[in-house]
C-alpha cells in the first residue's frame, strides 16, 4: 500500500493512506499511546484518500505512527498462531 507523507514535523505528521480501513485501524491503536494527544483522519470526497493526523506531545510523531503499526502487527501474528493452532 502506498502512504504518502503530506506534512512531517517532530510533533505531528499527516499521511495520505490508501484506504479508511487502514486509517481507522492506526486512528484506533494510536488512541492507546499516552503520548498522543490528537488523530484522526479526514476525507475530502469520497474519491480522494484519506489523510490521518497525528499530533503527539514528548515523542515523535513517527515514532507513535511505526510503534501502533507494530502493535497491529503483534496482534495479527498471535491472531494468525491462534488460528493455525485451531486446525
Amino acid at each position: 500500500m502506498e502512504v504518502n507523507v503530506l506534512k512531517s514535523s517532530k510533533e505531528e505528521i499527516e499521511l495520505e493512506l490508501g484506504n479508511i480501513t487502514v486509517a481507522e485501524i492506526l486512528r484506533v491503536y494510536l488512541n492507546k499511546d499516552d503520548s498522543v494527544e490528537f488523530v484522526a483522519w479526514r476525507r475530502e470526497h469520497p474519491t480522494k484518500k484519506p489523510v490521518l493526523v497525528v499530533k503527539t506531545k514528548g515523542k515523535a510523531a513517527k515514532k507513535a505512527v511505526n510503534d501502533a503499526i507494530q502493535d497491529i502487527v503483534k496482534e495479527l501474528d498471535k491472531i494468525e498462531s491462534d488460528f493455525k493452532r485451531m486446525k
